[in-house]
């Protein structure tokens, strides 16, 4: 997972306007095909009583579990490895988690599932970025009234209202478990937002990865404070000044835009703030609630009703969010953190991330109000130093309870089938915490660099005994596996492949800023270029025929691919002579399958210590190809895959050689009883065979 860049946001890419799918006495929807199938105690489902439990854990590195273990730490993942029950596990081409956990989901690479990175790009476009595995479609038409534009879905007018759609392509698993009557349970899964249907009615599924919040970006934090002069939209978040009069201030909440409106703009809620004059509380009232919070504490969830303005003659339309406050500071500067609007999982309106569309509020039901993002870890608070060190950690220590009573919940409510259940915070956090070296730290002072390291370590240790839990709990009436897309490492040095395309002669004119954003300086000249990256991994030969204004024939192709990969692949650190990269794939070896069109031409894997730098993901470029990385992100996977593999842990013996997470989905179809298909490119762990390759 990563993060964004100022000059062109995530939010951009999968915009989900809050009211876009709220239901409208003028829009006409089909009803509600019911839950899924879950057998009642004394019934049996086509199961027989047959138990697979997934737990993915994301981004759990084999070195540090295999240190750990050494030491005696991690005492029920041991066990597993001593019967027989371990292996690294291999990632994808590229080791970053949607094109990871897609492998997971389909039993294939890429090629099939057709998501290659966070980014991918649109050749009719150039170069324009865009979500890879989801994108909102804007409703075009609509009844134009005043400066209202109302979409009628009915006839005679049939218009298409904003929908978001799944773009990760193939078959997932669960749909042949789901015909075969098999119950299929998965909470949190990434790479499946909005949720796939269950057409059978035996699957219930909570989205994770992907999920936006109520603004439509992958989480926006809206901070209040004295000592901000100025508004101010950063990478992930808002800054709003505050002014007291009285020790009273009002202030702004910002929410999802009004669709409706001809021209989109964004729906408010105002709050109150009533600071005591020399008590370190504050009073916070909205909507005819009141948080009374002292500093340094969070309020519980609050729901935030945003109403959407109708023409006259129609009831306004309100989107239902959920947030929490924290109090930072009262004296002498008040200082307010907000987390993301969250879509109300107890009224989420028209916004489907669980399947059945139901689900999401049966689980409100039992536990409450709950993140329903998928990033939950506010990693970008950190980042932009709105948060210290340990209120991040106090914040992410908040989203693994939640999840933990959510595991409670789904263990609860499991007979047989699949259950499947996806924890985030090995992953956000080590992106924030990790670090396993002497080097200097981009952030920290050694100290503090070595305290939040040993974060990554408790977290395993949790992790170990939350499978413990279920092992003893289950013991053999259940095949456990444990698994993890992809492992980490220090980020220390970022890489700029723009600029190294350009001072290379690939990429023109020699001062050249930026791909896409004019407010960087000199925009390329695309009748001069022949290569540019986009994404984490990814780059692109500017092809005449696929790209708009592409200038490389298809005979010159194969020479210049190789061309560049060599060069990229003899790149050295100046500052100490250490190999940058080294592992490049080029698409058409690394694939196959009916997607490998959508892919970057070369796939580039960087050395351990290295990845591409903030910059160059959204196509900028900067003045030196390498340089220090100087973000609190200080750790990453989207490296080189052969640098970065997973984990598998099992209560069962594993057999594969090699194995992938390609090989996950048929090991669960087969024991089931069910054929996996041609499709799926691995096999089952448990018998002996060789994996070909991640994919």
């Amino acid at each position: 997972m990563s993060e964004g860049n100022d000059g062109i946001t995530r939010r951009k890419f999968i915009r989900v306007a809050g009211a876009s799918g709220v239901s409208s006495a003028l829009y006409l929807y089909g009803g509600c095909r019911g839950v899924a199938t879950r057998p009642g105690k004394g019934g049996r489902s086509a199961a027989n009583g047959k138990k697979v439990i997934i737990i993915g854990i994301d981004g759990m590195d084999p070195r540090l579990c295999e240190k750990l273990m050494a030491a005696g730490e991690l005492g029920n993942f041991a066990r597993m490895r001593d019967a027989g029950g371990y292996h690294r596990l291999g990632s994808s081409i590229p080791p970053q988690s949607p094109v990871a956990w897609a492998n997971f989901i389909t039993g294939a690479g890429p090629g099939v599932h057709g998501i290659f990175d966070f980014i991918h790009r649109n050749p009719e476009r150039q170069c324009a970025p865009y979500y890879a595995a989801a994108e909102t479609i804007p409703a075009l038409d609509g009844w134009e009234v005043g400066e209202h534009k109302i979409p009628l879905a009915f006839w005679p007018f049939n218009h298409q209202p904003a929908e978001t759609v799944l773009r990760r392509e193939g078959t997932p698993f669960w749909d042949y478990l789901d015909e075969a009557g098999i119950p299929a349970w998965f909470y949190d899964i990434p790479s499946n937002y909005p949720p796939s249907p269950s057409r059978y009615g035996h699957v219930c599924c909570l989205s994770g990865l992907g999920v936006p919040d109520l603004l439509g970006s992958y989480g926006t934090y809206q901070h209040f404070s004295e000592k901000t002069i100025v508004d101010r939209n950063e990478a992930g978040g808002l800054r709003k000044p505050l002014v007291f009069r009285n020790n009273v201030a009002k202030a702004k909440l910002i929410g999802p835009d009004n669709i409706y409106l001809q021209k989109p703009t964004a729906t408010t809620v105002e709050f109150i703030i009533y600071r005591h004059p020399s008590e370190p509380t504050a009073r916070i009232e909205f909507q005819d609630q009141t948080v009374v919070l002292k500093e340094g504490e969070w309020s519980d969830w609050c729901k935030v009703d945003f109403e959407l303005q109708m023409p006259p003659f129609l009831p306004n339309e309100s989107v239902s969010g959920i947030c929490r406050f924290y109090l930072q500071e009262v004296h002498p500067d008040l200082t307010l953190y907000v987390t993301p609007i969250n879509i109300d999982p107890s009224d989420p309106g028209g916004q489907k991330i669980t399947e059945p569309a139901n689900f999401i509020t049966r689980l409100s039901d039992k536990l409450g109000l709950f993140y329903t993002t998928g990033f939950q870890e506010d990693h970008k608070a950190l980042a932009n130093r709105i948060f210290t060190d340990e209120e991040f950690r106090q914040q992410a220590d908040y989203v693994l309870k939640e999840r933990l009573n959510l595991l409670d919940y789904a263990l609860e409510h499991y007979d047989d089938g699949v259950l499947f259940f996806y924890f985030s915070s090995t992953d956000l956090q080590a992106h924030m915490f990790w670090w396993d070296s002497d080097e200097k730290h981009p952030v920290r002072s050694a100290d503090d660099a070595k305290k939040y390291a040993n974060v990554i370590s408790d977290l395993y240790k949790k992790m170990d005994n939350t499978v413990g839990n279920i092992a003893r709990q289950y013991g053999d009436e259940a095949t456990i596996l444990v698994l993890s897309d992809h492992g980490f490492c220090n980020f220390r040095r970022q890489f700029n492949l723009n600029t190294w395309l350009r001072d290379n002669g690939y990429l023109n004119p020699p001062n050249a800023k930026s791909l896409l954003d004019p407010r960087r300086g000199r925009l390329v000249d695309w009748s001069r270029t022949k290569a540019y990256g986009m994404g984490l991994n990814g780059l692109y030969l500017n092809l005449a025929g696929r790209e708009r204004e592409g200038i490389v024939r298809s005979g010159e192709r194969d020479a210049l691919l190789n061309e560049i990969r060599e060069k990229l692949l003899a790149v050295r650190d100046p500052a100490d002579g250490r190999p940058v990269i080294v592992q490049v794939d080029r698409a058409d070896q690394a694939y196959s399958g009916p997607n490998v069109f959508k892919a970057p031409d070369l796939i580039v894997g960087y050395h351990r210590g290295y990845r591409a730098s903030w910059a160059t993901t959204l196509g900028d470029l900067s003045k030196e190809v390498l340089s220090d990385n100087d973000s609190a992100w200080s750790a990453d996977h989207c490296m080189a895959t052969s640098q970065l593999p997973g984990v598998i842990f099992s209560n069962r013996a594993i057999l594969r050689q090699n194995p992938s997470l390609v090989d996950l989905a048929p090991t669960i179809l087969q024991e089931f009883g069910v054929e996996p298909p041609g499709t799926m490119t691995g096999g089952s762990l448990f018998t002996s065979a060789v994996t070909a390759g991640a994919g």
